[in-house]
Parts: C-alpha cells; structure tokens; sequence
C-alpha cells in the first residue's frame, strides 16, 4: 500500500507538458530576444531564444506563465498543461512600457527585421548599460559590422566615429527621429549629448543608405537614437560608478507613471567629474532628460521631452610623434602646464546644448496615422585655445606657462601704451553659439491591403554666431588685433560671423507588402536656402556684410526588396542615387563672403545585397555593398617648400568604397552564447583631381594644383576587422561576457592636398594591425527588496599599447609616419543601479 502511494505521488509530481510559443512587440511585431518566461511564484523558467521562440516544461494542472522584458509590460497568462502534451501560445505580444514610443520609431524611420531591406544592427539599453563602462557612448557601436569609434584626443565626448571607411560628418544622427548633424559642416559633438548614453532607450545603425525618408548625411550610414519616453509604470533608479583613473558618475531616474488624469512625467538626471586617463582631460558634465505625456483622448496623445548635457572638459588636440611617446608614453598631453600652482589647459572645451521637443501623435482614422514633432535646440559655448606662440616647453613636455606670462607682462610697446603690457600670446575661445528649430512631420496611410503610404515635411532653420574672444591673456593687460586694435578679455578677435542655413523638404514613400514579398520606393526633394553675415573682415567700412543669398536644390530615390524565403531567412536588396546640396563651409571661400562659383552638388549612388538566417539557436547575417561618392568638396591646408600656408579646394574628388560584411550569433547552451563578425572592404579614391590653391593670408587665387590621389586607400578605419563576443552565465545571477575585436589595413589619415608630388603616388602610411580585448561581470541581486545590478567593466584587458589613429609624410622616396594616437592602457569601471 505504501509503495503504491509512493508511486502515486510521484506520477502526480512528475506529471508536466510543454508549453511553446513566440514573444513579440505588440506594435512593429519584431520578436524578442531574451523576454524571460516563468511559471508564476515559481524559478521554472527560460528565456526567449534567438528568434524570440521558447518551449519548457511545466507541471500539468493549471498555470499562471509570467512573460516580461526589459522596457516592456509584464503580462501574465493562464494555461491548462496536460501530461505529456504541447501547449502552443502562438505569439504573445508585449506592449511597450514606454509611452508613444511606436510613434517615435515611426518618425526615426527604424527598420523591421525581415521586412525593411536594408541591412542593419541594434542594440539595446541592457547591452549598453552593461558593456558601456568607461567606454565613450559611440564605442559601444564597435561590436557592431564595419564601425570603428576611438577616443581621438582622449578627452570628455572627443570620440570619432567611421562606418564603412565614411567619417562621421558623412553619417546621419538622429535622435528621436531629428537630424542632429551639425547643419554647417556636418559634424556631430559627442560631448554635446554627454548623458546620452544613461537615457537611450536603443541604437539601430543602418549601414548604407539606410530607409531614412529624409535628406540627411547617410552616406556611410544612419545611426538612429531612439532615448527613453515617458514611462507607463511608477518607479526609478539610482546608480553609481567610478573608474580607476579618477572619473565618477552618478545618476537617478523618477517616473510617476500613468496618473488618472492621462498624464506621466519621467526626469533623469546624472552628473559626471574627476579626471579621464589622458593627461590633463578634466571633466565637469551634467546631463537631464525630462517628459511629460498626455493623453488627450484615445486617438491624440502629445509628448515634451527635453533633454540636454551643460559640460566642460579639457582636450589633448595634437597627436604624440615617436619620440614624444616614447619619452612621455601614450598618456601625454602637450597642451598644459603648471601656473599659479595650478594646471593650466589651454584647450578647454564647454558647451550646453538643451533640445526640446513637443511631439502630437493622432489617429485621424483606421488607416490615417498623423506624428508631427515641432524641436527647438540652442547651443552656447566653444573651446579654447592659443593665439600667438608660446614659449618652449619645459623638460615634462609641458607648456612654460611662467616664462610666457613674464615676457607678456614685460612686453610695454609704446606704441600701444606706456604703462600697461601687451600680450603677444594669450588664450582665445573660439565660439560656436546657434539657434535652430524645425518641424518634421509624417502622414501614415494605408492604401489598401498591399500598400502603405508615409509622406510628409522636414524643415530646418539655423543660425550658428562664430566668433573669437580674448579668454586669458597671460600677464599682460591687453592684445592687438590687426583689425580691432586693443582688445581686452572678453572682447572679440580673429574673426567674427554668422551662419544662415535654412531646409525645407518633402518626402514620400510607397510601401508595397504581398505574403512573403516587402518593397519600398522612397523620393525626397528639398531646397537650402544659406547665406553668411561678416562682421569682422569688412570692418570699419561696414559693421556687417551680408553675403549673396545661395538657393541649392537636392533630391534622393531609394528603392529597396525583401523576399522571405522561409520562416528563417531572407534576401533584401536595395539601391539609391543622393544629389547632396555641399555643406555650407564650401559655399563661401576663404572665409569671407566669396561665393564658391564652382560649387556643385556631390552625388552618392549606392547598391547593398543581403540574406539574414534567423532559428531559434543561431542566427546569421550577410551583406555585400558598393558605393560611389562622387563630387567630393574639400578645403585642406598645406605647407611648402618655403613653410607658407596654402589652402587647397577639391570640388571633383570621388570615392569608392565596397565590401563584404559578415555577423553571427550562436546560443550554444542556455549558459552560454557566442557571437562573431568579419569585415572585409576595399576603399579608395578612384581619381586624381585639379585643385583650386588660395593663399591662406591674402586670400589671392595662385592657380591650379593637380592632386594624385587615384587608387589610394581611405584612411582613419580598418579596412578588414573580425569581432569575436561570448556571455557565460556562471550562475542564476551572475553572468560574464567579453569581446575581442580585431582590426588590420589601417591607413593613416590621407590628406588630398599633400599628394601634389608626382614623385608620391604611394599608398598612405599603414599602421600595425591589432586586437583589444574587453570584459565584463554582472551580478544581479536584491538590494533591500529592490532589484539591483553590480557592473565590473574592464577595457583593454591585456593593457596593448598602439595606435588607432595617425597621419603620415612623405620623406622623399616613402610615406612614413608623422605622429598619431594611442590606445589607452587598461581601465576599470565599476557601477551599482538599484531599481525602485
């Protein structure tokens, strides 16, 4: 009898089916790769596999399943499980916690795996908390197919970024949808957003011309920003970090979620200090993120966010040569030194540049979706830096801040003033304030069962105020300047003008959806407005000169198809042609209001061919693309025989740039995963090219130079890079993760205008091939009852010293190496977040 019961007992025990199914986004129907299933007040669980699919057992009876995911609703299902049978869910769709954020990724223009043919990688806000570290925001995009981010000089938001062998003014940023490419020359200022990183809600990069509908700089790529929204859920989080060099951050996070009244309102906040691990890089930053939502009604929901980061840090701007390195060592910084018992920077960056956004979400009808987002972004600050020559450095390396403030202070001319000194060398600030505001608009419409239709508005206003200001002037009492006269600190130098540059654009794009078939046919045509205000150069006879008022027109078409093959893989293709109106420090020549009369649009034409491989344990992705960048503009300077400075404008430069890339991700075991990438590209320009010589003091045209420069490399990234990653769960609550990248046919930075030497037709100088090795622990744990998670962040594991960035000169008969950037050493960084 005991033994029959015994028997019983445990069949009853042991009785358990299977339960299966997919978790997907509610709203774009992607799936989710590591949403956690659980069987309710129990640890029976897995997780979402690589095509967002699970299967477990379950004890028979009726069960609660608990589905979750991190910046997703938590929803919990009830479920009848029979011995030794399946259960299947089918698909289970998790809505997003964040509110409108389906809106937002309509406006960014975020592509749909298997559906939007382009190809593209994403990362999310747990692989950026987690692997971020000391790392600078654009370096976590590293482990991602042909991007290649460095620190450049080293200092606070100083960092570089490539895709595809194309510098980042040639790669479109959007955060939240808004272009934030700085709309003179393209650049984009990571220290601008310095808090970026703790609010980023997700990355997706979009090699290639991408499915932006707008006009932007996507010639290498897009990188859109999505940042948090405001939250549904009550809560917040408190974090804290610091690394072993100096640097220490802090941040918190309050949402109220969803009140009664239909409204929600999120803040974030950090602030960063101490120093980075390049000689003389300070920081002081702040970072905020605000927003607040309302519902309106159930088809009208309007969203504010704002957010920004105030910051100043010091900078390292001029490369180490071999001999600097190997007396200082890669730390070294030659732009400071000792006064006052103080350090002294003479390149001190600071800048606070807010962005505010209202945002209006409508539902006109069941087939009309109207997302508009009217932005307002002002920027004050700049950077500074040395006007007239100091005196040498001292045996460290650094500036002779004392002999330099004794000779100013020694300095009487007479001519100026008999009892006060004059300056000859001081600190300047070059600054860069603007105002900028837009409104992008975009209608969603379906057509019918097949068809799609978005169209819509983007229009931009700017206007940037550049100008030059005595910041410190060194011991004595007053500078000269050749136009002003005597100046004093605060009063203005150098130059003074102001930018104008207004778009305005109309774009459309016909989606085209049959079974297994996608298609996309996408038109924008636009119009820049610019002109430059001058209130130096033509000084005294005029207080400001008004330039001619350009009027350029530009247009893009892309076109692009995705096939699914099967439930697991894919083909796309896509191809576009960009007529790209030049940036505005190209319209004006020798910075004065000379109109540029040979100024014509450049032009990209682009073609990419990919197949994706989704199962529930591996995944695979392959890309092949060509492009050709034709029409380049470019204004470099140079020096000759003599050491006179000239200034070179190439307006007819082309360059092509194809390649292959490869990427894949195995889930060996529910421990462990493993991940790889390899990238293979030939870039080059495919040309030589006349150039246009100025003389850089007198402006005067001196004639043509003919620059040889066909068949040479692009510099600045690796041509051919591999990536390996892995994360190993050691325990329930413990996991560890690394990868390795590794880069090779590194060139230095090839600048056109030195190669108008017949003799040089040589390939830019290459710098050594090499790996950097990166780790990282997760602990999760409970912190009084509050989720937490400890980080131990370790870069460059192996503590390898090399170059990542140099230029190079030709020593008549080889180009060799001029001087560069190192990598750092070994850092560390630890973090603590407690959820609340």
């Amino acid at each position: 009898m005991t033994l029959m019961l015994s028997i019983l007992f445990a069949g009853a025990v042991f009785a358990q089916g299977t339960v299966k199914g997919v978790v997907k986004d509610a709203k774009s129907h992607e799936t989710l790769v590591g949403a956690t299933v659980v069987v309710d007040g129990t640890t029976t669980g897995v997780t979402t596999s690589l095509d967002g699919s699970f299967s477990f057992q379950v004890p028979a009876g009726v069960q609660k399943l608990k589905f979750s995911y991190v910046g997703y609703v938590s929803i919990t299902k009830e479920v009848t499980v029979k011995n030794g049978q399946t259960v299947d869910l089918g698909t289970v769709n998790l809505s997003s916690d964040a509110i409108g954020l389906h809106e937002v990724n309509v406006l960014a223009n975020i592509a749909v795996n298997r559906e939007t043919p382009v190809a593209v990688s994403t990362i999310s806000s747990q692989d950026i908390s987690a692997n971020l570290g000391t790392q600078e925001f654009p370096q976590i995009m590293n482990t991602t197919p042909n991007v290649y981010a460095t620190r450049s000089g080293g200092g606070f938001g100083d960092s570089q970024m490539n895709i595809r062998g194309f510098q980042q003014q040639n790669i479109a940023f959007l955060i939240n949808g808004i272009p934030v490419n700085d709309m003179e020359n393209g650049w984009q200022y990571w220290s601008d957003w310095a808090g970026l990183a703790d609010v980023t809600r997700t990355i997706q990069i979009q090699r290639g011309l991408g499915a932006s509908k707008l006009a932007i700089n996507s010639v290498g790529g897009t990188v859109n920003i999505v940042t948090k929204t405001t939250d549904m859920q009550k809560g917040g989080s408190f974090s804290v970090g610091m690394s072993d060099f100096g640097l220490y951050k802090q941040m918190l996070t309050l949402s109220t979620g969803k009140l009664k009244t239909g409204t929600a309102i999120t803040f974030s906040g950090s602030h960063t200090s101490g120093t980075e691990w390049v000689d003389a890089t300070w920081v002081k930053a702040w970072s905020f993120f605000f927003s607040v939502s309302q519902e309106i009604n159930k088809n009208n929901q309007l969203v504010f966010t704002a957010f920004g980061a105030p910051q100043q840090h010091g900078q390292r701007v001029y490369m180490e040569t071999q001999s600097e390195f190997d007396k200082y060592g890669p730390r070294y910084n030659s732009n400071w030194g000792w006064l006052g018992g103080e350090q002294l920077n003479v390149r001190v960056n600071y800048y606070n540049k807010p962005q505010m956004a209202l945002n209006w979400y409508s539902k006109l009808s069941d087939k009309a979706h109207l997302a508009t987002s009217l932005y307002y972004s002002f920027g004050k600050g700049g950077g500074s830096g040395p006007l007239g020559a100091y005196t040498s450095n001292t045996s460290y390396g650094q500036i002779n801040w004392i002999k330099t403030v004794d000779a100013n202070a020694a300095n009487i001319d007479s001519a100026y003033s008999t009892t006060q000194a004059r300056s000859t060398s001081i600190i300047r600030n070059s600054v860069n304030n603007h105002q900028w505001w837009g409104l992008l608009s975009t209608l969603t419409y379906k057509l019918g069962d097949s068809f799609n239709l978005m169209a819509g508005i983007d229009y931009r206003h700017y206007v940037g105020e550049h100008y030059r200001e005595v910041r410190n002037l060194l011991g004595g009492d007053y500078y000269v300047d050749r136009v002003y006269g005597i100046r004093r600190v605060g009063d203005k130098v150098a130059y003074w003008d102001d930018g104008h540059v207004t778009y305005g654009g109309l774009f459309a794009q016909l989606k085209y959806t049959h079974g297994a078939f996608n298609a996309f046919l996408t038109g924008t045509a636009s119009n820049t407005w610019a002109y430059r205000v001058d209130h130096y150069s033509y000084y005294p006879a005029q207080s400001a000169a008004k330039s001619k008022v350009l009027s350029l027109a530009g247009y893009n078409v892309k076109l692009g198809a995705n096939y699914n093959l099967s439930d697991r893989s894919n083909i796309f293709i896509n191809t576009g042609y960009y007529s790209r109106v030049p940036f505005f420090e190209y319209m004006f020549l020798n910075y004065v209001n000379d109109v540029n009369n040979n100024l014509k649009n450049e032009t990209v034409t682009a073609g990419e061919i990919g197949y994706n491989y989704i199962s529930p344990r591996f995944t695979f992705r392959a890309d092949a693309y060509y492009t050709v960048w034709g029409h380049i503009n470019m204004i470099a300077s140079y020096f000759d025989a003599n050491n006179a400075q000239h200034n070179a404008y190439i307006a007819d430069l082309q360059q092509v740039n194809s390649g292959i890339e490869l990427e894949a991700h195995y889930q060996v075991t529910d421990w462990l995963n493993l991940g790889g990438m390899a990238n293979f590209g030939k870039w080059i320009y495919s040309n030589d090219v006349a150039a246009t010589i100025y003389n850089d003091q007198t402006h005067a045209e001196e004639g043509t130079a003919y620059l040889y420069t066909k068949n040479l490399r692009v510099g600045q990234q690796p041509q051919t890079s591999y990536g390996l990653f892995g994360k190993v769960k050691i325990a329930k609550s413990l996991d560890l993760g690394f990868n390795y990248l590794y880069y090779t046919n590194l060139y230095s930075d090839l600048t056109p205008a030195n190669r108008n030497n017949k003799l040089n037709t040589q390939q830019a100088w290459r710098l050594p091939d090499y790996g950097m090795l990166n780790m990282r622990l997760g602990w999760h744990f409970k912190l009084a009852g509050m989720p937490a998670l400890f980080n131990w962040n370790v870069e460059n594991v192996t503590n390898k010293i090399t170059l990542v960035q140099a230029q190079d000169k030709f020593d008549g008969t080889a180009n060799v190496f001029k001087y560069g950037y190192w990598s750092w050493g070994r850092t560390m960084n630890f973090s603590l977040k407690v959820n609340f």
